[in-house]
């Protein structure tokens, strides 16, 4: 498998200046062939017949003069060619519908390089890693980097900065393999009866009071770690308002932006470390198969500020509900459980999302009235309570058993269950196919059990 890595990296004031300067030289490639694009889809569409788009390549050199941009002769030209090169695999991705189109990278504090074998040296001298930058001609020494583990020899290297806090990252190959791919893991588990697909399988649920529910255990932020969030939190609103009186375009005014956006990162990394420590929790359960809804969450978390002709509702609440969930890290729960159950032979599946807070988990029947507040369920028809985010995560868990047991299941190429007829979003409707499920894979159920006697 291929493993990706980041290291802690420290460079002298001369090698910061330099690896400053060639990021910003691999940024004005990119901008100029943004630029370029557009330029040209523009002129096509105007004086050109209707079908005719611009060639897309990886050309640079007509950027490089030294009359207009004398600064680009003093990078080397890997690090032009290879910014080039990612903004044409960007492009192709968005022509395959994986990506949005290449954007107009901003002036920040941020920033990062691509440096391909010819422009780095890893080497061992006395069971040490150094790690050498530059070529012949433009060279600038041995870069300090804190090597905290085992890794292997890699192609590439990113070194990137986030507020003068640098650090070289890369993917190797490991030599790991996977034995089963999640094709072959739906394929057993079809296989398998409702009793043995309950003893694997496991339904997550992930919210904003409790971030994450495992059936029956909840997996949270720690106290420590709470306590942290809420200092920058309060921390930061005093940074804004410092803002809000400091003059524009001053240097104060610029020294608590960049205060601002440490703080920002510092709950960036307390976040992604609860995911990495949360995923492992998961993984390392007795459980095999994983399951979680197959939430949107960049649609989730839109604005509801709307136009100027026609303004959003509740704006304030959308906003402090949408950065409840971003401050979470939704989507880095489940990727990270991914690749870690990839790792360890187990199996990561999703379900419709819809309607799993508002049915019973005990008979099925899905009603609003039924979830009554964030955390309480009482079943209008059976009786049934529990915590809304338990009974959540027992229907995720019997929603894909019997995808698993009904002979219509289809699997997606993302790893999203679903039958060859979804018939809509209602309750009334929702409840219907639940229903029909469930007789489905009770039927194969009683057929399985008669040709075994």
């Amino acid at each position: 498998m291929i493993t990706g890595i980041k290291f802690q990296a420290k460079p002298t004031n001369e090698q910061a200046k330099t690896l400053a300067q060639w990021m910003g030289c691999a940024k004005f490639i990119w901008n100029a062939k943004c630029d370029e694009d557009h330029y040209l889809r523009t002129y096509a569409t105007k004086y050109l017949t209707t079908g005719t788009f611009p060639r897309v390549d990886q050309t640079y050199s007509q950027y490089k003069s030294k009359s207009l941009s004398p600064w680009l002769n003093d990078c080397p030209s890997q690090i032009l060619r290879n910014s080039a090169t990612n903004w044409y695999n960007t492009y192709q991705k968005f022509l395959k519908g994986i990506c949005g189109r290449p954007k107009h990278k901003k002036r920040s504090n941020q920033g990062s390089v691509h440096l391909t074998s010819e422009l780095f040296e890893l080497e061992q001298i006395n069971g040490q890693w150094q790690l050498k930058i530059g070529t012949k001609s433009r060279n600038i020494g041995v870069l300090k980097v804190k090597f905290h583990r085992k890794f292997g020899i890699p192609k590439s290297i990113y070194i990137k900065r986030n507020h003068n806090h640098w650090s070289v990252s890369f993917c190797y190959e490991d030599n790991a393999t996977v034995d089963n791919t999640l094709e072959d893991h739906f394929k057993y588990l079809q296989q398998c009866t409702r009793t043995e697909l309950e003893s694997k399988v496991i339904g997550i649920d992930r919210g904003v009071v409790r971030p994450i529910q495992f059936g029956d255990t909840v997996i949270n932020y720690t106290e420590q770690q709470l306590k942290k969030i809420k200092g920058h939190e309060r921390h930061l609103r005093q940074l804004q308002r410092k803002i809000a009186r400091q003059q524009k375009d001053s240097n104060r005014r610029r020294k608590t932006l960049y205060r601002v956006a440490r703080k920002k990162a510092q709950q960036g990394n307390i976040r992604h470390d609860f995911c990495h420590k949360a995923s492992r929790t998961i993984v390392s359960s007795t459980k095999s198969v994983f399951v979680f809804e197959n939430l949107k969450t960049k649609n989730m978390t839109r604005s509801a500020k709307g136009t100027s002709v026609k303004h959003g509702k509740n704006v304030r609440q959308k906003s402090g509900l949408n950065r409840s969930i971003l401050s979470i890290g939704w989507h880095k729960i489940q990727s990270f459980n991914e690749y870690k159950a990839a790792r360890e032979g187990k199996a990561v599946f999703y379900v419709s999302p819809h309607h799993t807070s508002l049915a019973c988990a005990n008979c099925g029947h899905t009603h609003p009235d039924n979830r009554r507040s964030q955390s309480e369920f009482v079943c209008i028809q059976c009786g049934h309570t529990d915590n809304a985010d338990a009974n959540a995560s027992s229907n995720i868990k019997q929603r894909a058993i019997n995808l698993f047991l009904d002979s219509g299941t289809e699997l997606s190429a993302k790893g999203v269950l679903s039958p060859k007829s979804d018939i809509g979003r209602g309750a009334m409707r929702q409840t219907q196919y639940l229903k029909g499920v469930v007789q489905r894979a009770s039927k194969r159920q009683q057929k399985t059990v008669a040709l075994a006697a």
